[in-house]
């Protein structure tokens, strides 16, 4: 969770007047970093109020951002892209096709960095044609590319002027985006701020000026809400929770607060590492076994209040191409249980841990430290599993850990979700055979080399028909070996004052409009 924060007082002296309050003030459980918008360390949700796409991703589909409009070939190779005139970068430098160009091409300077995103890898070159129009030219045809270029990062654009070398992927001497704010100040672990960009060419925000300061999660943020020095937190893109739902409902219960929630977003889940040789995880029925055993109604219900729905499936079924039948997994503990008696785990007598040979099953869950759910939801699986008989460490650590964990192949189970309604079904999917995703997730199953070729064909089917049945495969390949592991679907809460208005949703749980507010 991030939080946003003004003076209490202040605040209700100003409704009283009548006086519209122009700041506000976001707290976060960590600093903004690098907000280099071709790199992977910055903030999202500070990089989306400071840098722009070419199009955005709506509800209603894709539509024009800093480009006005678009062609595509027939081939589908190559996109020309007509932009937005008048647009100024916030060190006054012009954009037009020629920054568009250069931007394009640091980030593909730097390829191998953004090769899990795979647009990256179909881009042969960008064609100046005039002032205002851009060229774009693919290798193949690759149906998500409009998708992938509406994406919080990489392909953004700063100012030319604050490339070092020529490029951005040695650093960069500035944060000058087009975005509706400019960062103004940062004080690293402390602050940043971010101000109005008066000339922006959406219109200038009504909110002048945001502030994101740097505060623990738990009982420190929920303190600084109730003194009213925070009034406004919504969930941030590391999954962490400032507070928790019943903290949020005592201040909704208080009057003085609203608590706005989207519709969902992503999945929350556990990740299996089906590549881990010699552990019982690399196991169908093992994993089977997991899923079965978690109680995710009780989840729901007990650690979320509700405010998170249980799912069944890797993506809900507001996602594109993901209404697809797949095998019922509900909560059945006997099943489980039968699941690893027939695939050789025995409790012997008097055992609580099941064995086969001379093995164990003994697993390890990895948890982010800063997100008060996933911990108690990691206890509670924990004390699920060791009623079938399988025993479970669990281990919380910084998010960037548990990543790199992911990205290396260490680890048996970590919790993870999926990138969310503006990139899925493509996203998480293309991450199935990525080296810095779930490769190890997906790598240890018996039909994994049939996996990674529907996901080539998938991308560059041009054929809509052909396209659903192939995500309808891989959907049901992963669904039937169980190493996503879903609970819950998510949304983005945004807990804020009761005379905060124009508070709405991205089709993304990484970024709030702010500009609208």
């Amino acid at each position: 969770m991030v939080a946003g924060c003004s003076n209490g007082n202040e605040t209700k002296a100003d409704s009283a007047n009548g006086k519209v309050k122009t700041e506000l003030i976001y707290a976060s459980a960590k600093d903004i970093n690098d907000m280099n918008p071709h790199l992977y360390t910055g903030s999202m949700p500070a990089q989306g109020m400071v840098y722009e796409s070419l199009v955005e991703n709506t509800k209603d589909g894709i539509k024009p951002l800093l480009a006005e409009s678009w062609d595509i070939s027939e081939d589908g190779k190559t996109y020309t892209f007509h932009l937005r005139k008048g647009v100024k970068f916030h060190d006054g430098e012009p954009f037009n096709a020629e920054a568009v160009k250069q931007n394009f091409d640091a980030v593909q300077a730097n390829a191998a960095k953004h090769s899990w995103i795979k647009l990256s890898t179909k881009i042969v070159s960008t064609h100046v044609i005039n002032k205002y129009t851009i060229k774009l030219t693919l290798s193949e045809a690759y149906y998500p590319t409009l998708i992938e270029l509406s994406m919080t990062r990489p392909y953004v654009f700063l100012s030319p002027k604050d490339f070092i070398n020529g490029g951005t992927k040695d650093g960069v001497s500035g944060f000058h985006g087009t975005g509706p704010y400019m960062l103004t100040e940062h004080k690293v672990d402390e602050n940043a701020t971010f101000s109005a960009n008066e000339n922006y060419w959406g219109g200038a925000p009504k909110i002048k000026k945001i502030m994101a300061k740097v505060l623990p999660s738990g009982e420190t943020t929920f303190l600084a809400l109730q003194k009213g020095e925070i009034d406004f937190v919504f969930t941030d893109d590391r999954g962490a929770d400032s507070i928790d739902v019943q903290a949020m409902n005592q201040l909704a219960d208080s009057g003085d607060y609203q608590i706005v929630r989207s519709e969902p977003m992503n999945t929350n889940m556990i990740v299996a590492n089906s590549s881990k040789s010699n552990n019982p995880i690399s196991e169908t029925a093992v994993r089977e076994a997991v899923w079965y055993a978690i109680d995710k109604e009780t989840i729901s219900k007990d650690i979320f209040n509700g405010t998170e729905t249980v799912a069944n499936t890797l993506f809900s079924s507001n996602v594109n191409y993901a209404d697809v039948e797949l095998k019922s997994r509900n909560y059945d503990v006997e099943a489980a249980s039968n699941l690893l008696e027939k695939s050789g785990w025995k409790l012997e007598n008097g055992a609580t841990v099941r064995t086969k040979g001379e093995q164990e099953l003994a697993m390890k869950l990895y948890y982010d430290s800063n997100s008060s759910s996933q911990k108690v939801q990691a206890e509670f699986i924990q004390n699920s599993l060791k009623g079938i008989g399988i025993q479970l460490e669990i281990i919380g650590e910084e998010s960037s850990s548990i990543a790199n964990r992911r990205a290396t192949g260490d680890y048996d189970l970590l919790f993870n979700q999926t990138w969310g309604l503006a990139y899925d079904p493509q996203s998480t999917i293309s991450a199935f055979a990525s080296n810095s995703s779930y490769l190890h997730t997906t790598s240890g199953i018996a039909q994994a080399d049939e996996l990674y070729k529907k996901i080539d064909e998938v991308m560059v089917s041009t054929d809509e028909q052909k396209r659903k049945m192939l995500y309808a495969n891989i959907m049901r390949i992963v669904h039937d070996e169980a190493v996503f592991i879903p609970i819950t679907n998510g949304r983005v809460t945004v807990v804020a004052p009761k005379n905060l208005s124009g508070i709405s949703f991205k089709q993304t749980q990484y970024e709030l409009p702010f500009e609208q507010m």
